[in-house]
């Protein structure tokens, strides 16, 4: 495998000055190709947003197709509800997101005529961590995620004594994504139980590094977001194992992993990730050949930003359904559904539109 390359700090500009420096190094073949000169301002641009998650996949395939394609992409991060905004717009061609669609982007698109196709490229877990220097926090139930994230627990829950007995009578400081986030629509929904629903007393931000930085310098912070952003920082974070209560997925507290992640027993915060592509942009040759292109690399560059392959079965549904335009959602629009296999509900689906 080649060695993981570091995106996270990487400024949102990247894949535009990728794509002007592949001009000026190689102008002349991509002017041949093209019957004119390859300046930046000449290609084809293809317009992405979206989840801060589902960002380095992102990047990490645009910048692989620049190097063999006559076109211009650009990665934004909005966050999966920003980048639905966009793209139920009509302003992106396709966006990232780190849970489905919800029913009111399903409206937002209808509303704007934008029909899409929902295709899985990779698994994550939501990493649970605090500082190095944290002995005690090191497992901890879902019940006690719950009685530490619930709206109840705004200005009661504010030591971690209040989460188990036994824990030090210091102040709890929590991190977690902002309100955009598809992350913290999923946490919630698969820990608190609703989507959106959380104390508001916490340290938010759309930024996954601001996040990092804020557990890896205080030893009474907990903070959550994707697993790739956990082994980026692997020596300045603590992993949280997580006991869901059902042995049947794996007995007692477990770790992220990309074997716990890929073999379902990191339970509730294992979850696929996805890009929605445009049905209309894919009439442009340049979209059509990036998507297929995302989904035929998809396993590789993953696996090389810290994420976890789908099953080689699953790229070539997703494929498929891409080939044969199948558009709405493996969750018939409703948002995230925990533990459900998208291997089987591109098996059913991949027939016809939901």
């Amino acid at each position: 495998m080649a060695p993981a390359r570091d995106r996270r700090n990487v400024g949102l500009v990247t894949a535009v000055l990728l794509a002007a420096a592949g001009a000026a190094c190689s102008g002349s073949a991509d002017g041949d190709r093209a019957g004119r000169t390859a300046e930046p301002d000449q290609r084809a641009i293809v317009a992405l947003d979206g989840s801060s998650t589902v960002y380095p996949i992102t990047e990490a395939v645009a910048e692989e197709f620049q190097r063999e394609h006559f076109a211009r992409i650009t990665v934004g991060v909005s966050g999966t509800g920003g980048g639905f905004q966009k793209f139920c717009n009509a302003e992106t061609v396709a966006t990232g997101a780190s849970r489905p669609i919800k029913p009111s982007e399903v409206t937002l698109c209808a509303e704007h005529g934008v029909e899409y196709v929902e295709l899985p490229v990779a698994y994550d877990g939501i990493a649970v961590v605090i500082h190095p220097d944290n002995h005690w926090a090191t497992s901890m139930t879902v019940a006690e995620l719950r009685a530490l994230w619930s709206p109840d627990a705004q200005e009661k829950v504010t030591r971690w004594s209040r989460v188990r007995t036994g824990w030090p009578d210091n102040e709890v400081h929590l991190f977690g994504p902002g309100v955009d986030s598809g992350t913290y629509d999923y946490f919630t929904k698969a820990v608190v139980g609703q989507e959106h629903s959380s104390r508001g007393d916490f340290t938010s931000s759309e930024d996954d590094n601001v996040l990092v930085q804020g557990v890896a310098t205080d030893k009474l912070a907990l903070g959550f977001f994707g697993y790739a952003y956990y082994a980026e920082n692997r020596e300045r974070l603590k992993l949280v194992a997580i006991d869901d209560g059902d042995d049947g997925n794996g007995a007692g507290p477990i770790q992220p992993s990309p074997t716990t992640v890929a073999d379902g027993t990191y339970q509730p915060l294992s979850r696929p990730i996805f890009i929605y592509a445009s049905k209309q942009a894919a009439e442009r040759p340049e979209v059509d050949s990036f998507v297929s292109f995302y989904l035929r690399n998809a396993a590789t560059l993953a696996d090389e930003v810290g994420y976890i392959a789908l099953p080689e079965r699953v790229y070539g549904l997703a494929q498929q359904r891409w080939e044969q335009r199948v558009t709405g959602s493996l969750f018939a629009g409703q948002g995230a559904r925990i533990g459900v296999s998208v291997a089987d509900l591109l098996a059913s689906t991949n027939s016809g539109a939901d």
